[in-house]
Order: C-alpha cells, then sequence, then structure tokens
C-alpha cells in the first residue's frame, strides 16, 4: 500500500507530505484545488514522462518520493530479477527533475530506468481516471479483463512465445518462396556462374604460389647470373682457404695454435661446399612455355574476382558454394518447401492446443464475468443489467489466440444487449468500470487502487451504492481504495478523509493537502453539501450523513 507521499516544487505543490491509511480514504477539494497536479505528481513517480514545464517556476530540482508497504509476491518477484534491495516488504520510488532537463529515478536509492519504475508501479498501485472509461470499448483491454478473471497468464505466456516462433518459421516459409522464384527466373544465370567457377578448379592457397612462381620465372636470367657468381665467389673462397690450411700445416710443429686453426679453417671449407651445392640445386633456368602456362592461370583467377567483386581464391570459393546450395535449393525446391511446410505447421498446432486451452479458460471466465458484474451492477442503479461476455472464433491464429471478446450490455430488460460504446451512457460506464475494477482487485491482488471522480454523473443512492462497492473492494481484496470525489455521500463514506485546498498570495498560490479529523470531516461535507457557505443545517446534514454510513459500516 501507499504508506506516504512526499512532494517537492512540483507545479503547485512547494513542499507536501502526506501519510495514507488502510481501507477506504477519500480525497476532496474544490475545483482547482489541485487533485489534478497531486495524480500528476504520482503519475511521474511511477514512470510517466515528464519535462520542466512541471517544476514550480523559480525552483531548480521537483522531488516526488513515495514510501510502499505490504508488498506482495509480484514485487518481491520485481526486485529479485533486477538485483535490487528488498527490505521487509518495504519499498522507497523517488523521481527526481531538474531545470536543465535531467530526470533520475531510484528504487531504494538505486538508480533505475522509467521502465523499470513503470514495472515495478504496475504492481504497486492502479490509477483509475476518467478518461480510461474509453478502456471499455477496447477489444485488448476487454480480453485483459477476461484474462485476469481466468488467471492464465502462464498459458496465455506460452502461448504468446509458441505464436512468435510460428509466425517466424511462416515469414521464412514465405522468404523461401519468394527466393526460389526469383532464383527460377535466375536459374540459367545462377548454372552459367556456378559452372564457370567450377571449371575454373580454384583451389585455396593456389594464387599466392602461382604468383610467386611467376615473379620467379619472369626474373629468371638476372636470378641465374646473380647464382653464377655467387658460386664463382664460393669456390674462389673455397681455394684460398684450402691454401692457407696447407700453409698452416707446415708449421704445426713449430706453431701450437696452427692444429684448432687448421680444423676450423677445414669446417669453414666444408661449410661453403655445402651452400655451393645448395645453389647449384636451386639453378633457375628460363622457361617461357612454363611462364606463359602461370600468367594464363593467374590471369583467369584475376579475371574472376574482377567479374564477381571478390578479393581472392577463398571468397571465389565461398561463392561457389553458395551458388551449389541455391541451385539445390531450385532444383529440389519441392522437397525444401515441404519441409519447411511441414515445420510451420508442427509449430501450427502446438500453439493451436495451446490456444484452446485459452479459449477453454476464457469461456469459463466470461460466464463468471457476466455473473458477476450483473450482480455488482444490480445494486448501483440497475436492476435490468444485462451483461455479456462474447467469444467469437477467428478463422485465424491471433497474437492472443484464436477468439476475439466484446463486451455487451443493456441496462433496459426492452433493450437487447449491444456494444458498450453504442448503448451506455456515461455513468452507466463510469459504473460498470468501478464494478469491473472491483472485480479485477480480487484477481490481480493490486495493493493500492485510486479512483479519479470514478462518480461523475451519479448522486444520491447511486453514489451512496458505488461507495459500498469501494468499502467492499477495499475490505474483501485487502486493498488501499482512495477515491477523489466530488461527492458528500462517497466522502462520507470513507475511514479516511483528506483535503486539497489552494492557498493564494501576493506572490503564488500553492496546494496542500490534510488529514481531517471528525469535526473537519463534518465542516467539508457540509460544504459539499451546500456550497462555500456553511450552515447550521449544513452542518446537520453533513453529521447525519457520517452517522448512516457509521451504521452502514457496522452492517
Amino acid at each position: 500500500m501507499l504508506s506516504s507521499l512526499d512532494i517537492q516544487n512540483y507545479a503547485l505543490i512547494e513542499d507536501l507530505h502526506i501519510d495514507f491509511q488502510s481501507g477506504f480514504s477519500v480525497i476532496t477539494g474544490e475545483t482547482g484545488a489541485g487533485k489534478s497536479i497531486m495524480l500528476g505528481a504520482l503519475g511521474i513517480l511511477l514512470g510517466n514522462r515528464a519535462d520542466t514545464t512541471a517544476i514550480t517556476p523559480g525552483a531548480k530540482r521537483c522531488v516526488v518520493e513515495a514510501i510502499f508497504s505490504q508488498l506482495d509476491e509480484k514485487a518481491s518477484a520485481f526486485f529479485q530479477e533486477n538485483d535490487l534491495d528488498f527490505d521487509d516488504g518495504e519499498c522507497i520510488i523517488r523521481r527526481e527533475l531538474t531545470d536543465t532537463g535531467k530526470s533520475r529515478a531510484f528504487i531504494n536509492d538505486t538508480p533505475v530506468s522509467l521502465a523499470q519504475l513503470k514495472e515495478l508501479g504496475n504492481t504497486l498501485i492502479d490509477i483509475h481516471s476518467q478518461h480510461q472509461n474509453l478502456l471499455l470499448n477496447n477489444a485488448d483491454f476487454q480480453m485483459n479483463v477476461l484474462d485476469s478473471v481466468a488467471g492464465d497468464d502462464d498459458t496465455l505466456a506460452a502461448y504468446r512465445a509458441e505464436y512468435a516462433h510460428y509466425l517466424s518459421a511462416q515469414r521464412e516459409l514465405q522468404q523461401l518462396e519468394r527466393d526460389i522464384e526469383q532464383n527460377r527466373e535466375r536459374l540459367d544465370y545462377l548454372d552459367f556462374q556456378h559452372r564457370e567457377l567450377a571449371s575454373a578448379a580454384l583451389t585455396d592457397g593456389e594464387q599466392e604460389e602461382l604468383e610467386q612462381e611467376q615473379l620467379i620465372l619472369e626474373n629468371a636470367e638476372s636470378i641465374k647470373q646473380t647464382v653464377f657468381d655467387a658460386q664463382q665467389a664460393l669456390v674462389n673462397t673455397t681455394d684460398n682457404i684450402h691454401s692457407a690450411s696447407r700453409g698452416l700445416d707446415k708449421i704445426a710443429a713449430l706453431l701450437p695454435a696452427a692444429a684448432e686453426i687448421i680444423e676450423r679453417l677445414d669446417s669453414c671449407a666444408i661449410e661453403l661446399d655445402d651452400i655451393e651445392q645448395a645453389l647449384t640445386a636451386n639453378d633457375i633456368s628460363y622457361d617461357p612455355q612454363r611462364l606463359e602456362t602461370v600468367s594464363e592461370r593467374l590471369d583467369t583467377i584475376y579475371s574472376l574476382q574482377k567479374k564477381y567483386h571478390k578479393a581472392n581464391i577463398a571468397e571465389l570459393l565461398d561463392m561457389q558454394s553458395q551458388l551449389e546450395q541455391q541451385l539445390n535449393i531450385i532444383v529440389n525446391h519441392e522437397e525444401v518447401v515441404a519441409e519447411k511446410r511441414k515445420q510451420c505447421e508442427a509449430l501450427r498446432k502446438k500453439a493451436l492446443s495451446t490456444a484452446n486451452m485459452l479459449t477453454a479458460a476464457r469461456r469459463e471466465a466470461a460466464i463468471k464475468v457476466e455473473r458477476e458484474l450483473t450482480t455488482r451492477l444490480q445494486p448501483l442503479g440497475m436492476p435490468y443489467v444485462d451483461f455479456v461476455v462474447e467469444l467469437t472464433s477467428l478463422d485465424e491464429l491471433a497474437a492472443n489466440g484464436q477468439e476475439k471478446v466484446r463486451f455487451l450490455f443493456s441496462a433496459n430488460k426492452s433493450m437487447p444487449p449491444r456494444s458498450l460504446e453504442k448503448i451506455a451512457s456515461g455513468g452507466e460506464i463510469a459504473r460498470v468500470m468501478l464494478t469491473l475494477k472491483a472485480m479485477l482487485s480480487t484477481h490481480k491482488q493490486l495493493p493500492t487502487i485510486i479512483f479519479d471522480e470514478i462518480d461523475t454523473g451519479v448522486s444520491g443512492r447511486i453514489a451512496n451504492e458505488m461507495a459500498t462497492v469501494m468499502q467492499q473492494c477495499a475490505r474483501e481484496s485487502h486493498a488501499q481504495v482512495i477515491s477523489i470525489t466530488h461527492n458528500p455521500q462517497i466522502a462520507a463514506r470513507g475511514d479516511h478523509h483528506y483535503r486539497i485546498y489552494k492557498q493564494d498570495s501576493a506572490q503564488s498560490a500553492t496546494t496542500h493537502m490534510e488529514l481531517l479529523d471528525a469535526n473537519q470531516r463534518v465542516e467539508e461535507i457540509a460544504k459539499m453539501l451546500s456550497g462555500s457557505s456553511v450552515s447550521e443545517a449544513a452542518k446537520t446534514n453533513a453529521r447525519d450523513l457520517l452517522k448512516e454510513t457509521k451504521g452502514d459500516k457496522r452492517r
């Protein structure tokens, strides 16, 4: 539940702290006092977008902070999934806006994204404003109502995943069929390309070897002369070494070191002989025929690279492989398409099986919704209400299953049920939405529900009955229900009563909020009954109204 709310420098609110209570609370105040501002601040706290115009003129920063307590398992799961601190079922949410346009959000003092803020907010609070009544005519909203009552979240999630896989396979099949058709038109050209590459009999690494051989053959004469000169130099050097060795041998008996030097010279002579032999083995002769063969082969490779915009033989071989695959698909397209269609059908059947489970759960839920809404709406001035949940099977699977839903409604026994937007008045739609929210609160287990002037267009006994619905919602669902209202009957039914008011000064106007005591409640409800001029008769009526509602609560 929402335990407290702090607002600083948001629109007309300079500094506001308010503690909220469990049960059924009401918020009242004159038009323009700032009820919408308070809701706007709460909205940006829960992830709604905001800009610098929300900041109080002259202020540098706007801060909105709330403490939520008694968090349920859904909220706890959010904290675990997002690796956030979770302290004994309580959390603090804060949103900061600066006049430079920067926005920061925090959950338990940890920076988070607006998406995370919104995700957590959806598990903590449901703010129902008047424009949300239009959702009643929205097919997705109606389906969500049905699924909430059915409690088929896991089945729905499984179906959506299976349906996504099925759609992906369908797209792949369609793309495959398009590719085959396009390739069939290019079959001759693709076959020519493949035959041209295949006939070239390319091998990886061949180009580098040929380029090296071509370089050697083109420079054969120069290489041959250089090798010959090197050989002659080595022969001369070897002869000189042998001559030196023989000379030293003559004085070996006189010079003890001569023997070692002779041995080293002999080793050098042997090494030089080996080098000379190696040069002889690598002797290259000019072969114009081989050079022509190598050049022609390289011209073929270069021509294919240029023609197909490839950098090397490896890329040409890769292209050849791809062409071979395309040709195989075209030639064997019937088998390839048949296999893909088989996969699609298997995925469709799997999704259809799950969709059938959804349908069964929704049909049971539809009966519950019809029965429960009819029961709840009858005391709200609709004794002859007829509420029907119409499920229509679709020819194909869709994002949410294999049916569409439509809510049909009639408040008069002489009028058959029709779509809500065609037959229900504004006051009737408000009552239908209130009963829906009350019903959903037991299924979705939202800890806090705020109704923003849900009672617009109703008064007297009906307003009293709507207050009863909100009271019961708070008690039966163990939820915190807050109603922003201009209706004295509803205001009198609250377990707690808050007043929003505006104070004007020479410089500015500021919005404030307070929890009323018993005497202040009498004064406030008397104003709602009679206007700004409060008479003793109005106060007496207010006390009587409060006593009546206390009697209703005891019953």
